[in-house]
């Protein structure tokens, strides 16, 4: 299987506030390439949201914004992708309000949720949540919260179940974001 996968976290409670970002590249179901950055959000902080991630303004003040970074990744948003994602519907909005944020077209592309598809694949789990998911399929996550480590977990869950399940099932569970 193919894809992308993506990780973002935010500085506060607002989409547009993207802190960091990860992605993986998948082909033919091994990671071949991973990419992290912090991102300047030109936003404050949330105490809050500190406390889940531990990126600090300090850790920001001299990393790109979004702007910067997205000439760079986005040839990995089209429909020719899909991107997938742990609550998919976060990660969405927070790329959609970043780039709306800066005036960048949002673009079309391809998205599964492995917590839709861990749902449906894997009802018996007690939960949903990446780090539950990970543990019960015997994937490594050193640092939840840490947007590289959920990325690459992320990565891994739909290796895994696309190994277990066929990617048919899978593909049958992507929808067009445009």
């Amino acid at each position: 299987m193919n894809f992308v996968a993506m990780d973002f976290e935010t500085a506060n409670g607002r989409g547009s506030s993207a802190c960091s970002l990860a992605l993986a590249l998948v082909e033919n179901n091994q990671i071949t390439d991973t990419f992290y950055t912090l991102i300047n959000p030109l936003q404050d902080f949330n105490y809050r949201n500190i406390a889940i991630h531990h990126i600090r303004p300090a850790d920001v003040e001299k990393a790109p914004t979004f702007d910067q970074i997205w000439p760079h990744i986005q040839d990995l948003f089209t429909l020719d992708n899909i991107v997938a994602a742990h609550n998919a519907n976060f990660d969405i909005r927070v790329l959609r309000q970043t780039l709306a944020m800066f005036n960048l077209q949002a673009p079309s592309y391809y998205a599964i949720d492995t917590v839709r598809t861990s749902r449906k694949l894997y009802p018996e789990m007690p939960n949903h949540k990446l780090n539950t998911v990970a543990s019960l399929l015997k994937i490594p996550l050193h640092h939840h919260h840490h947007a590289l480590d959920d990325t690459i977990a992320c990565a891994e869950i739909l290796i895994k179940t696309a190994a277990q399940f066929g990617e048919e099932p899978i593909k049958k569970m992507t929808k067009i974001i445009s």
